[in-house]
């Protein structure tokens, strides 16, 4: 079993533990938020309906591996919001900061033609890079990107990384139960897709220029 986080998957608490590490990563990405996700999910897939706690032999329910979803989902698009709200009213001093760091200043371009033409798949990708996350969200609210064009991506993609993180814990503690290989495999996983996600969103966007059809 994995001993770090058997007792804490065995309390409601850890419903707040995934939710408070979620929402905060958006300002500090080195928060292991994703790896929380799946070690918890692990633990709950590869455990019976109840675990058994060291001390007093008491016997405390499992986490329900929909409620850690939502959490963690809901907890990502509360983070995006509060990122995303801050950096409206950041002013003059944020609008530097973002001139002076490349990676801002591309992704803010990106995200906004991606918004303008009424898509945001980027904002999804960038779910899943590192930091990608932070950059979106700090990075609309920056450029002052309508709430309406936002968050229903920033939803989604909250959506989509809690269920595959999800997913990810689900799947490993089933096959090979809650043990550090069966974490470390879908924690690699995890990083993987990751890894696409980031050289998706740093690839330079290219500008189709419609054919002149005669003059």
């Amino acid at each position: 079993m994995l001993e770090s986080v058997g007792a804490l998957t065995g309390s409601p608490w850890i419903y707040a533990v995934v939710a408070l590490s979620v929402l905060l990563d958006v300002f500090l990405p080195l928060l292991p938020s994703g790896v929380l996700v799946i070690a918890a999910a692990t633990a709950a897939a590869a455990s019976t309906t109840t675990v058994t706690a060291a001390v007093g032999g008491a016997t405390r329910q499992v986490p329900s591996l929909l409620v850690l979803m939502l959490c963690a989902a809901t907890a990502s698009v509360l983070g995006d919001l509060v990122a995303y709200r801050l950096a409206w009213r950041g002013g003059a001093r944020l609008d530097r900061a973002i001139a002076r760091s490349r990676r801002l200043t591309t992704a803010q371009e990106r995200l906004g033609a991606a918004l303008s033409r009424g898509g945001g798949a980027l904002v999804v990708v960038a779910r899943f890079a590192p930091a990608g996350r932070s950059v979106v969200s700090l990075g609309a609210g920056a450029a002052h990107r309508r709430a309406k064009d936002f968050l229903p991506w920033s939803a989604l993609a909250g959506v989509a990384w809690a269920a595959y993180s999800v997913g990810l814990g689900y799947f490993g503690g089933q096959w090979l139960g809650a043990t550090w290989l069966g974490t470390a495999v879908s924690v690699l996983a995890l990083f993987l897709a990751g890894s696409l996600a980031a050289v998706v969103v740093r690839r330079p966007a290219r500008d189709r220029q419609p054919t002149p059809t005669g003059v």
